[in-house]
């Protein structure tokens, strides 16, 4: 057993020690200052996200018409951002205030998993959300034919694939280690052979290129959809339902794009890593590239108060703890507050 702790703590300081650009003595290329800042938005940015996420999660327990399929999703997007907020960011700031990696190797691949496991679950979620709004503008007849067990196996699916992903760095396909930082761990982008250049190039093509284009075909569709219907001055588009379906597809798209965005500068690194020297990537952008994807976390929660009215009475009303009569006094129903609302029952295992 302490050979294998031996082991293990010479790997992780010889991935510290291939880290890019001059290092202090804690293996890391940033000044403990430096370290210090990063540390502090971590701890301010977690806070916001924990809280917001469990904020959505109350209201969904609360108002039991929102736990309809549909509303299983959101929940669910929740759960992820609530997963890399309570993991992802105190690990992170700890090891910041510490100055290097303060886990050791087995917290490491603990810490890279989970939040792959919970990337990777996010977009798939998002591909769900997007055929949701496909279903429900282009092929309503198909959506109204899809039932709550048509949801859990598309969110099953999104959580099982987001778990293969992040296991296979621990098995043996590519590899976790330490960023450049040394405050932080992921994909070993550093050890750019064989393994790693494969394993990311699948990672892209399976859960960034085909979501992708799932997404672009669905929003299309849903675009041109609506287009159609507001050109045609159809009656079906100045009803309240089609206006708060029109209103949720756009909140729909600005959450997939700012998770896109919020991604971009870490699948810039991986691919940098692959094709290029991996030594010449500045340190500042491996740092920002996990700040980035981290911040993913507490933009839905704000874009559903943002963008979605409904989704803030839903808020006020359980502030103010009204109670399910008083709720259902406002000018839109209650089943409209679902941040994808669609008409649909309470979850159970009949058609929807």
């Amino acid at each position: 057993m302490k050979a294998v702790s031996i082991s293990s703590s010479k790997m992780l300081q010889n991935n510290l020690g291939n880290s890019s650009g001059s290092q202090n003595e804690d293996g890391s290329v940033f000044s403990q200052a430096e370290h210090n800042i990063v540390a502090t938005y971590l701890i301010m940015a977690g806070t916001i996200s924990i809280l917001s996420n469990i904020i959505v999660l109350s209201i969904f327990i609360k108002f039991k018409e929102l736990q309809t399929p549909t509303g299983a999703v959101i929940i669910n997007l929740a759960v992820t951002d609530i997963g890399v907020s309570s993991i992802g960011y105190p690990m992170s700031a700890a090891s910041d205030l510490h100055g290097s990696w303060k886990f050791g190797y087995a917290g490491c691949q603990i810490y890279a998993g989970l939040n792959i496991f919970f990337g990777m679950a996010s977009i798939g979620l998002l591909t769900v959300v997007a055929l949701d709004r496909y279903l429900t503008i282009c092929r309503p007849d198909a959506g109204r034919r899809a039932t709550t067990h048509t949801y859990l196996s598309m969110i099953l699916g999104a959580w099982v694939n987001g778990l293969f992903w992040a296991l296979m760095p621990i098995i043996g396909w590519a590899s976790y280690a330490p960023d450049p930082t040394g405050a932080t761990c992921t994909i070993n982008w550093r050890k750019n052979d064989v393994s790693f250049v494969s394993f990311t190039m699948t990672v892209i093509a399976i859960n960034f290129l085909v979501p992708l284009t799932v997404m672009s075909y669905c929003y299309y569709h849903v675009a041109r959809s609506i287009a159609c219907r507001t050109a045609g001055n159809c009656t079906d588009f100045l009803s309240r339902d089609w206006s708060d379906q029109v209103a949720v597809t756009k909140m729909s798209v600005v959450m997939i794009v700012t998770f896109l965005v919020a991604w971009s500068p870490y699948s810039v690194v991986c691919l940098w890593a692959s094709f290029g020297d991996p030594k010449r990537i500045p340190p500042s952008m491996a740092i920002i590239a996990p700040l980035f994807a981290k911040s993913s976390t507490f933009y839905n929660p704000c874009i559903y108060v943002v963008a979605n009215k409904k989704f803030r009475r839903a808020i006020f009303a359980m502030f103010k703890c009204q109670t399910h009569q008083a709720v259902t006094t406002l000018d839109m129903p209650v089943t409209t507050f679902l941040p994808m609302d669609v008409p649909q029952n309470p979850l159970t295992s009949g058609r929807i």
